[in-house]
């Protein structure tokens, strides 16, 4: 029986990866690719494009505020009240 070759394969059987790594390879450049092992998800394979994307560095929050177009903007905020607390009515 000959084997069928899919299109668009994304996931592989590690058997199956092993003998057809150079294909799954491949497939990785345009989608991530699937390896399992007693039908269980155990790898992915990426491209190194989006591995890129997943591990670049991350702004912290004081680098966003730091950057923004809005730093030099001046914002009239009402006074506050000295009091330490006010009443709520519930």
């Amino acid at each position: 029986m000959a084997k069928v070759k899919k299109k668009n394969k994304e996931e592989w059987q590690l058997q199956e990866a092993k003998a057809m790594f150079s294909e799954v390879i491949k497939s990785a450049v345009s989608k991530p690719q699937f390896i399992t092992v007693r039908g269980k998800k155990t790898a992915v394979i990426l491209s190194y494009e989006e591995y890129e994307e997943l591990t670049a560095p991350r702004m912290s929050i004081f680098n966003f505020f730091q950057n923004s177009p809005l730093l030099d903007v001046d914002l009239e905020l009402p006074e506050r009240g000295k009091e330490l607390c006010r009443e709520i009515n519930l």
